[in-house]
């Protein structure tokens, strides 16, 4: 093969990969934007958002998950809540707030097409983020 057919291989080959990649990209930013317009997702105080698309499956930010509970996961929401006794109505109201929201994003989502599954993720970073504002805030 000539050295010009291996580059415009190279090249197309090169196109399709960035092509491939500019599209899942695309599909993240429209199943985001899906889930902003929807009144209930967006005026929670977390955003559920979609990380990433695996074939059928988006995966969506979570505050909770096997290793976090949903009491710690509303403590960092709702820091006021911190110092409420563990039976408060005001936790089961949170917690039932929590899932219906993240149901939601969840039903937001599965609705687009070329979506089959969910899947939730710990958001790290966002509890990362929170940490660091935290410290920030104390500091001054």
């Amino acid at each position: 093969m000539s050295d010009r057919k291996q580059f415009i291989t190279v090249m197309v080959v090169a196109a399709l990969f960035v092509s491939w990649i500019g599209w899942r990209g695309f599909e993240v930013i429209s199943l985001n934007n899906q889930l902003m317009a929807d009144k209930t997702v967006a005026s929670y105080p977390y955003q559920h958002r979609v990380l990433r698309v695996e074939g059928g499956t988006a995966v969506i930010s979570s505050l909770r998950s096997h290793s976090v509970s949903t009491q710690q996961a509303l403590s960092a929401v709702f820091p006021g809540m911190r110092n409420l006794a563990d039976t408060h109505r005001d936790w089961h109201k949170a917690e039932r707030e929590l899932a219906q929201v993240q149901a939601r994003a969840g039903d937001v989502v599965l609705a687009m097409s070329g979506v089959q599954r969910v899947r939730w993720e710990l958001d790290e970073n966002w509890y990362h983020l929170q940490s660091m504002k935290s410290r920030y805030d104390t500091a001054f």
